[in-house]
């Protein structure tokens, strides 16, 4: 399994790609970005539960003192992350927003520098730099008019910080023996719980009612493909990859947005926005000489 770790968090990577595709959709049903990303993780912990439970009812119990890092991941990985990044949306341009989200992986390594002492390298810090650059060329960072307001910068690199944190908190998970699965499941649950405080309900109730069997089939299809897959791969991969390098192979993600805009939406892309992707490949390419060595 170690030897195909970094190709699961590359598909990781491309399934989160797909988000924008399915938000488009529920955004034109009706619904805000927090009822969205509430209503994914009730369904993720509907679905992941039970089918974990009659898979390996084991993979579910757990004691007092794992609790607090599978608790911060999802009120802090999940919630805060997307409280902060759809904060920084609504006050600042896409663009920024989105490069500020991608600082997430310099957050990762230093985190796990001091926490789990994994060593920064020279080819680390070079493919950090490919991977960042690409994302700020691929979001479009020189095609628009940036306006950076402090509690935009400082949402923005809050976002950048929660997205971090799902790596960082599954690492003490995964260091204290739990499966990947019973990770991810109890990640959802705790965002679900944290996030109700946040999301009016009586809108998606309206939105269930109008579109009935739908609606919930495309809900289900959007959390499985975007939320449970991808995080049930990531987590696994996670098990054999340093946290730092996961974070930047993950980067995969906007350059497989992009390139969806562009079948889907015929989205042309840019002579930056191909510069870009090809940086984010280089990146990977570095790492994953750095995983076979």
């Amino acid at each position: 399994m170690k030897k195909y770790a970094p190709m699961l968090i590359v598909l990781a990577g491309c399934l989160w790609g797909t988000m924008g595709l399915f938000v488009r959709h529920l955004n034109e049903m009706g619904l805000a970005s927090m009822q969205i990303v509430e209503l994914r993780s009730i369904i993720a912990a509907l679905l992941l539960f039970p089918i974990t439970f009659f898979k390996d009812k084991k993979l579910l119990k757990i004691r007092i003192h794992q609790l607090w890092p599978l608790v911060c991941s999802g009120l802090f990985s999940i919630v805060f992350f997307n409280f902060c990044y759809f904060s920084t949306i609504s006050i600042m341009n896409l663009s920024m927003a989105a490069i500020l989200l991608y600082t997430a992986p310099m957050f990762v390594m230093l985190l796990s520098v001091v926490l789990f002492q994994e060593k920064l390298t020279a080819r680390k810090l070079t493919a950090l730099g490919f991977a960042f650059g690409g994302c700020c060329l691929v979001c479009g960072i020189l095609n628009s008019s940036v306006s950076i307001t402090l509690p935009g910068l400082l949402l923005g690199l809050g976002s950048g910080l929660g997205y971090a944190l799902y790596s960082i908190f599954s690492r003490f998970s995964l260091n204290q023996g739990l499966h990947p699965i019973a990770v991810t499941d109890y990640t959802f649950l705790f965002a679900a719980i944290g996030g109700a405080a946040l999301t009016d309900f009586s809108s998606i109730e309206a939105i269930i009612q109008q579109y009935g069997v739908t609606f919930i089939a495309f809900a289900i299809f959007y959390t499985v493909v975007t939320t449970v897959l991808p995080y049930l791969l990531y987590t696994t991969g996670l098990r054999y990859v340093e946290n730092g390098t996961a974070s930047v192979i993950a980067s995969i993600e906007p350059v497989v947005a992009t390139i969806l805009g562009f079948l889907v939406f015929a989205e042309t892309p840019t002579l930056s926005t191909l510069l870009g992707i090809i940086l984010v490949v280089l990146a990977l390419v570095l790492l994953n000489q750095t995983n076979q060595e």
